[in-house]
């Protein structure tokens, strides 16, 4: 009997919610409110207290809300005034597109008690927007025998506005030939048809240039116009005709990319180039060509693009079927697109209760709507719970429902629940670090591991196994596929061959790693490998040359001070940093202690004064090396021979091989001989020349100071005297002296300079003073 009790009390609180959830649904009707489009935000709607006859402070005490179709938040209630305002501008064509009545459904939710306020919003049009059409200019070809009546569908314009704001009519500039009609289709747009009103005569004019008008009914009216281009044809008798005038078709909106939709089949009678059709959309909006594609040869279209019944229930198209001649035909195809269970049921929590005291009878947990994009028996939907648990569901009105308890709770009891969640492939891969520099050193091992990529997805599965690859270079001229290769698997790299630092210092490259999840999902990041210098190249010496066919020679005067620079080693070496360092030492000298070397900048200097002990021909062999691990170096010899002045012309060079030490000994005495004759020759010659230079002067009075030069025989001056030498002794050569003589007064000396050149000899001596004789010696070997 208790048990039956309780059941009786349960259905009598049921029966008093129903009773008064009906009575507050019944005392309020369903209302319709409408605002222009475009008004400002926080524009005033409707005073919603006053329509549900609550008072201001009784709306924040009922915790109410608005809650839309879309659930955006457009509208706003004012809880302080009880005023319905807009929470920001509507755009009539954005929210309805061409629907004509555009109605936003809202309703306002009250709590203790629950109360549920339906009402409409309907958004006006304004005439914001001017007619439109597809292209600025059209094109028509006619026959010039086309009978005065003949209509010519024209390419009609777009409107985004509705109603008497949308177009109205067309017009034609005025001219002898044709009249616009403006014509009324079942779907309530308006077309324009150019109506021929007069025979045309193409040897009188090929070609006319029109402009249409088309005008809308807003106020102020907007119009918009486009170029109409009509080229008169010869005759070609027979225009293509379609096998139908109209094609219905049916196409479920989850077929594929690339499906059949319809064919259409036009024939045209004529023969060759006239009879040949071609296939076009006479009119396509946007979403038609991104939707839709129409094959020129075959009168094939199909799908290029998803469909989707919820956005887009139905397609018209008009195909143009053109043949050489330029005549065409005209059909028209209405495309429906069926509705197919794509879309599960939504639903959306308006309020929630938490925490719920276990001891509180029948309590609200939850207020919630549901709702399903499909249509038909796709949208039907049944919302239920677990049998096993402690609640009720109350269905409402407008598809809410509300959760309660079904008796007070126990806070102590305990229920697991064991949810699995199938995993779906939206998780791209993810590389440890966007960018790796790796290192090498150059002359490795072909097939050496060089680093690793590393990435990570946080899918299962399938999803999270990873396939590494490496993306084309940017740099076409990069040979990366020779260079390096990765593991797909474990994203290694390894070096393909052997890196050279001087040919190739740097190099990057991308590094892709993909999933094998449906469709794939990928990443990548940039790796730089950088070459490292190894001492792999010795120094190469310059200077001396250390291949020349003859030795390198340094003449070094024996009045040299300690510190003369006698030479300066030049050397590279090809690698780099420390590997290229270079430093210089003396390896081997005739004398030990005659000669250094800069450790840093490779001068040969006298480390001492010279004496008359040292040997007149010294050899010095010299050793660069660089600072690499292990160090690399070069040597290379140099020849240096000692003389006593400059006017000494040259000492024997290093005796050749096979040469006997005494062969010429006996030489040297006529060689002196010859040398002590010729300097008293041109010493005679030079007091001769003194004398017969002061005996003018003297005759000229004190005329002024002539000037210096070598004067010919013909100027009455001392013609230069010539003397050769026989080349014998250590002297291997022949030499010829030019003395040339300047009038002057004062003493005369001859200064020795170094040679430019080892192996010749050149001396030039100069000394100038004013009115002094200036004296040139000129030697060459």
């Amino acid at each position: 009997m208790e048990v039956g009790g309780e059941r009786c009390a349960k259905q009598r609180q049921v029966l008093i919610l129903f009773l008064l959830l009906g009575v507050a649904l019944a005392g309020w009707e369903s209302r319709r409110y409408s605002v222009m489009e475009e008004a400002e935000s926080g524009s005033f709607v409707a005073n919603l207290a006053k329509d549900l006859g609550l008072g201001v402070g009784e709306l924040p005490a009922r915790e109410a809300r608005v809650v839309s179709e879309d659930n955006e938040p457009r509208l706003q209630l004012d809880l302080q005034t009880g005023e319905l305002i807009l929470n920001e501008k509507l755009d009539r064509e954005e929210m309805c597109g061409s629907t004509e009545t555009c109605v936003m459904h809202f309703q306002v939710l009250l709590k203790k008690p629950m109360g549920v306020f339906r009402a409409e919003l309907l958004v006006r049009d304004i005439n914001d927007h001017s007619p439109e059409f597809p292209e600025r200019e059209m094109t028509l070809k006619i026959l010039e025998t086309s009978p005065p009546g003949t209509v010519f569908p024209l390419k009609k314009a777009q409107d985004l506005d509705v109603g008497n704001n949308n177009i109205q009519n067309y017009s034609i500039s005025p001219n002898s030939y044709f009249h616009v009609s403006t014509r009324n289709r079942g779907d309530g747009r308006k077309y324009p048809e150019l109506v021929l009103d007069k025979e045309l005569d193409r040897e009188e004019q090929a070609e006319l240039r029109l402009t249409v008008t088309a005008l809308d009914g807003g106020s102020p009216p907007r119009s918009g116009t486009a170029q109409v281009r009509i080229s008169i044809l010869d005759v070609n008798d027979n225009a293509p005709e379609f096998a139908q005038t109209h094609y219905q078709v049916q196409v479920p909106e989850d077929s594929p990319v690339g499906t059949l939709v319809v064919k259409v089949s036009a024939r045209d009678l004529d023969a060759g180039t006239n009879g040949e059709i071609s296939y076009s959309l006479f009119y396509s909006s946007q979403e038609i060509s991104s939707t839709f594609e129409l094959n020129s040869i075959s009168g094939e279209v199909r799908l290029i693009k998803k469909l989707d019944f919820e956005t887009v229930s139905s397609y018209e198209l008009d195909i143009d079927a053109s043949d050489g001649g330029g005549l065409s035909g005209k059909c028209s195809v209405s495309i429906e697109v069926v509705d197919v269970n794509d879309n599960s049921p939504e639903l959306t929590i308006s309020s929630l209760t938490s925490p719920i005291p276990e001891n509180a009878p029948e309590t609200e947990v939850a207020l919630f709507r549901i709702r399903d994009r499909d249509s038909g028996d796709n949208g039907r939907m049944v919302c239920s719970i677990q049998d096993d648990l402690p609640f009720l569901l109350k269905p409402s009105e407008e598809n809410f429902y509300t959760l309660v308890t079904d008796g007070p709770l126990d806070r102590e009891s305990q229920h697991n629940l064991t949810v699995r969640v199938a995993d779906v492939n939206d998780n791209a891969p993810a590389f440890s670090q966007p960018a790796y520099t790796l290192r090498v050193r150059e002359n490795n091992s072909p097939a050496l591991h060089i680093g690793t990529v590393r990435a990570t997805d946080a899918d299962a599965g399938a999803n999270a196994q990873l396939t590494y690859s490496l993306l084309p270079p940017s740099d076409p001229h990069l040979p990366l596929a020779s260079l390096v290769a990765i593991n797909p698997d474990t994203g290694q790299l390894f070096a393909l061959r052997a890196l050279d630092y001087e040919a190739l210092r740097a190099f990057d490259f991308q590094v892709r790693a993909a999933d094998r999840g449906a469709p794939a999902l990928s990443s990548q990041a940039r790796v730089r490998v950088l070459v490292a210098d190894a001492n792999d190249h010795a120094p190469v010496v310059l200077y001396p040359p250390p291949n020349a066919s003859a030795p390198c020679t340094e003449l070094l005067p024996r009045a040299a001070e300690p510190g003369y620079l006698l030479a300066k080693v030049v050397a590279v070496d090809g690698d780099a940093g420390q590997n290229a360092w270079l430093s210089y030492r003396l390896l081997q000298a005739t004398e030990p202690g005659l000669f250094g070397v800069g450790a840093h900048s490779g001068e040969v200097r006298t480390a001492r004064p010279l004496s008359e002990r040292d040997a007149p021909r010294q050899r010095l062999l010299l050793l660069v090396r660089d600072h690499g691990e292990p160090p690399l170096s070069a040597s290379v010899p140099l020849h240096v021979l000692l003389v006593d002045g400059f006017s000494q012309p040259y000492l024997p060079p290093p005796e050749a091989p096979g040469r006997a030490p005494g062969a010429g000994a006996g030489a040297d005495e006529p060689l002196t001989v010859a040398l002590v004759g010729a300097l008293a020759c041109v010493s005679a010659l030079l007091v001769g020349a003194l004398l017969a230079l002061a005996a003018g002067r003297l005759c000229r009075r004190g005329g002024a100071a002539s000037a210096g030069g070598c004067a010919g025989p013909a100027e009455g001056g001392v013609p230069g005297q010539l003397l050769d030498v026989g080349g014998t002794g250590t002297l291997a050569h022949g030499y010829r002296y030019e003395v040339c003589l300047a009038g002057g007064s004062g003493s005369d000396e001859f200064k020795f300079l170094k040679p430019v050149f080892p192996n010749i000899l050149g001396q030039h001596v100069e000394r100038k003073s004013e009115g002094s004789p200036t004296f040139e010696n000129s030697l060459g070997i």
